[in-house]
C-alpha cells in the first residue's frame, strides 16, 4: 500500500498562516501592539457595541488557543492602555483610540493583503476557504477531545 502526500498538508498550511501573522505583526509592531491584542481589539471593533467581557475571552481562547488567563491579561492591557474602556456591568466597548488603531492597522493590512490575494481566481479562494474552515472544524473537535 503506497500512501502520497495531500497537496496541502497542516506545514503548508502552517507556512500561509506564519507568514501572513509575521506580515501583520510588523504592521501590528509600528503601533505598539501584539498579535493577541489585536485579535482581541477587532472583536470588540466589529460588535455592534459593547461586549460581554466573558465572551469576548471566550471567543479569543477559541481563536487562539489560548488559556483564558493569557486573554483576561490581553484585556487588561487594552484597558490599561485606553483602547477598550469598562462598560457596566460587565462588558468592554472601543475607544476612539481603540478604534483609531484598529481603524490605521486594518487601512496598512488591507493593500498589502490585496497583493498578496491579487490574480488568484475566486472560485479557488472560495475552494480554499471551504477546505480551510472544514479544516478548522474538525481541528477544533480534535482539540475539545483532548480537552477532557
Amino acid at each position: 500500500m503506497t500512501t502520497t502526500t495531500p497537496p496541502v498538508d497542516p506545514r503548508v498550511i502552517a507556512l500561509a498562516h506564519y507568514a501572513g501573522r509575521a506580515l501583520l505583526e510588523k504592521v501590528l509592531a509600528r503601533h505598539g501592539a501584539t498579535f493577541q491584542q489585536s485579535v482581541t481589539l477587532r472583536l470588540v471593533a466589529v460588535a455592534d457595541g459593547p461586549v460581554e467581557r466573558d465572551r469576548l475571552v471566550e471567543s479569543v481562547v477559541g481563536a487562539l488557543k489560548i488559556d483564558a488567563a493569557e486573554t483576561h491579561s490581553v484585556v487588561d492591557e487594552l484597558l490599561t492602555a485606553g483602547l477598550l474602556a469598562p462598560q457596566e456591568p460587565s462588558r468592554v466597548r472601543i475607544t476612539d483610540a481603540g478604534r483609531e488603531l484598529y481603524n490605521a492597522t486594518s487601512a496598512e493590512t488591507a493593500p498589502i493583503t490585496a497583493r498578496i490575494y491579487a490574480g488568484i481566481p475566486t472560485e479557488e479562494l472560495t475552494a480554499a476557504g471551504r477546505v480551510l474552515t472544514l479544516i478548522t472544524e474538525r481541528a477544533d473537535a480534535e482539540f475539545a477531545a483532548m480537552a477532557q
